[in-house]
């Protein structure tokens, strides 16, 4: 394959090419073997379901390492034009929420893409900051929450959905499972809290009011996910930090 794009993006395990009107995914070479299906395989999952998800046309190897090329969505990310038009951002979470909760509304079979109980237990095993003891204090918890598996991304913010005049695109499915939607909110409002606490209190109230879900049922999921978050690489001390508390207030105290 005669490769030459033209680099777009780049990130953690993956960088991103236009090439030819598509995007080539290209991922880092110590990741597993089985990223590229791995992932292909959740987001055909997702656009079998109707919803507005970029194709995958192959998953293949570029120059001996993994990749997929899908259909290239053309359009603004919602957290760029959040970034450009602040005092629009009610308008902006709104479509932030109807997206979701359209994705929430995707009943999943257990044998259709993988568990998050499994998932965020992996995520809490192999985080290096908690201790034994924590990370027993999760799984009990987690393992008392009862739900019907739906459809969540496990990923979603701003910067993961592309907007074309009316048309919004959902990208990035390699953490998408079947679990709890209220887990996927309670990611999504700490994701937010990262850069903002007002912005993440708005998104919380709107999906609250959206769905006629209390804001409690939602942070009983706080210590679970943010104890799976340490197993990522945090992007700084500080946040890394401001996790553990948020374990430790449940686990500790």
């Amino acid at each position: 394959m005669n490769f030459k794009g033209n680099l777009i993006a780049t990130g953690n395990t993956a960088n991103l090419y236009l090439w030819n009107n598509k995007i080539v995914k290209v991922f880092k070479e110590n990741l597993p073997p089985t990223e590229s299906l791995y992932e292909a395989k959740k987001q055909e999952f997702a656009y079998s379901c109707g919803l507005n998800v970029p194709k995958v046309l192959e998953v293949r190897k570029i120059n001996g390492i993994q990749a997929i090329i899908m259909e290239y969505i053309n359009g603004e990310t919602l957290g760029h034009r959040l970034l450009k038009n602040q005092n629009e951002a009610e308008q902006y979470i709104n479509v932030l929420v109807n997206i979701q909760k359209r994705i929430h509304e995707v009943k999943v079979e257990s044998e259709e893409i993988e568990r998050m109980d499994i998932k965020v237990s992996r995520k809490i095993e192999s985080a290096p900051s908690l201790n034994q003891r924590q990370k027993k204090a999760l799984f009990s918890r987690l393992n008392s929450l009862k739900y019907e598996p739906r459809l969540c991304h496990g990923d979603l913010h701003p910067f993961n959905l592309i907007m074309n005049e009316d048309v919004v695109s959902i990208i990035d499915w390699v953490d998408a499972s079947a679990g709890d939607i209220r887990a996927d909110v309670c990611r999504t409002y700490l994701l937010l809290s990262q850069h903002s606490i007002e912005l993440a209190e708005l998104y919380l109230h709107l999906y609250c009011c959206n769905i006629n879900i209390s804001k409690s049922e939602i942070l009983q999921w706080l210590p679970i996910i943010a104890g799976a978050m340490l197993d990522e690489n945090v992007s700084s001390s500080e946040e890394n930090k401001r996790l553990m508390n948020i374990v430790i207030q449940i686990c500790d105290g």
